[in-house]
């Protein structure tokens, strides 16, 4: 029996909600593609190689590949998902019109929490990464002011268009892909040069190493977060329903070949890896000297930019989707006159960054978003049982074996969940109680 709730947040989330969408449908599969693999790729992949050495040794490299086969069916049920529904939102459309307006309003409470904490993290991590070029920019006042103009900057861009934010995330992406792709060819070149058919075991036989792959795989597995954002602005794509399970899958793919083989560079070409708490530079300056230590940092910049710009494009709309359905202030659901952006959604979050950058301590709510992030992908590989009866089509993307990829999907949210610390239980449990709190107040404010 549906409750009022799911009926109405079915009604707000059928499958054609394309002639109520204000916003713009200016995003094709190249857009939808940069939002994925910017999602996937931030500052991660620039410092997790010496971890993953230690942990893993030579079998680091496949650890990478466990990981997006971890992955992978909960990318397939998003995958699934988007291929039901055409307007704004992802996981609050998915879990909302599943098991009602109040699960929907949670998952979208979570996804929000976790991509503001992520923002405010690479923004700080952007500015020490400047630092490096002017060492100024560590300085309290100019580091405050740098973050200032970052959040600034990008919120702005977002506001005056999708089109002219995805334009500058295609470049970014092309400068850090670009960086990484010289720095393989060149740690190739070096391998042949240096050790010609000979890949050297550099850490399985040493004796001083303990390895141990499940820590390896719950530090890697976190590279591998983030493609969500490519559903979220589904209202902003000309045909969501089509493209987004191609670039997630097409996401998938390609980053997976890039962790690997820059995996692998570093393996060959630092065999001290494992004790590096800078890999990717120190590679970098083994193949290209200063000069090459200057471009790798250009690359992490180029890539946290990309990262932040690509989460503070779609995030905004996720509160922008909840005000709409009346679960968040209709302040948030405002359309720009002359942009077509939801403009007040897109400053919030900007400004919000901003705070936690500069003046907040994060560290301990970071925490929370493993758990965070297991429990809004349980809840998006859940309903799939509930939606697939409903909602598919013979246009829909339909996972093969029944419910089997649903059901694995919802193993791995079981396994990342084992992991976490009794804190961040607590901690998230205290989240959603203010989410549910905020809930009650919208829903029941007077009319």
């Amino acid at each position: 029996m549906q409750t009022p709730d799911s009926a109405s947040s079915t009604a707000n989330t059928s499958n054609n909600p394309a002639e109520t969408e204000p916003l713009v449908r200016s995003l094709g599969l190249w857009g939808m593609w940069l939002l994925v693999v910017n999602g996937l790729v931030g500052a991660g992949i620039f410092g997790l190689a010496g971890g993953a050495a230690r942990l893993a040794g030579d079998y680091s490299l496949w650890v990478f590949l466990g990981c997006a086969l971890l992955m992978l069916p909960i990318l397939l049920c998003f995958a699934e998902l988007a291929s039901y529904f055409n307007g704004t939102g992802g996981p609050v459309r998915y879990v909302g019109t599943a098991f009602g307006r109040a699960a929907g309003f949670q998952a979208g409470w979570l996804y929000y929490l976790a991509r503001v904490v992520s923002v405010a993290a690479n923004s700080a991590l952007l500015v020490d990464s400047i630092g490096y070029f002017w060492p100024a920019a560590r300085d309290q006042l100019w580091r405050t002011f740098i973050l200032a103009a970052v959040c600034a900057g990008f919120s702005c861009l977002n506001v005056t268009g999708a089109l002219q934010s995805i334009r500058t995330l295609g470049w970014l992406t092309l400068a850090k892909f670009g960086v990484l792709l010289l720095l393989i060819g060149a740690g190739v070149w070096h391998f042949w040069q240096v050790q010609p058919l000979n890949v050297p075991a550099i850490f399985i036989h040493d004796p001083q190493l303990q390895l141990d792959l499940g820590a390896a795989t719950l530090l890697l597995v976190y590279a591998f977060v983030g493609f969500e954002s490519a559903v979220v602005p589904a209202g902003e794509a000309k045909n969501p329903q089509r493209d987004i399970p191609k670039a997630l899958l097409l996401g998938l793919g390609m980053v997976t070949v890039l962790y690997m083989l820059v995996q692998w560079v570093c393996m060959v070409t630092v065999p001290a890896i494992a004790s590096s708490t800078t890999p990717l530079l120190d590679v970098a300056a083994v193949l290209g000297g200063p000069v090459g230590a200057a471009m790798l940092m250009f690359g992490v910049i180029c890539s946290v930019g990309a990262n932040l710009l690509g989460a503070m494009f779609s995030t905004p709309r996720v509160s922008y989707a909840l005000a709409r359905e009346g679960s968040l202030p209709a302040w948030f659901g405002r359309v720009h006159p002359k942009f077509l952006t939801p403009a007040n959604a897109i400053v919030f979050f900007g400004a919000l960054a901003f705070l936690l950058a500069a003046f907040g301590s994060f560290i301990y709510l970071a925490s929370a978003t493993v758990l965070i992030r297991a429990l809004l992908y349980g809840l998006c590989c859940g309903a799939i049982p509930k939606l697939r009866p409903r909602l598919q089509s013979s246009s829909s993307f339909i996972l093969p074996g029944a419910y089997l990829i649903p059901g694995l999907g919802l193993l791995a949210c079981g396994w990342l969940v084992w992991q976490v610390k009794l804190d961040a239980v607590l901690l998230t449990a205290a989240l959603l109680l203010v989410g549910a709190i905020f809930y009650i107040a919208t829903r029941w404010r007077p009319a």
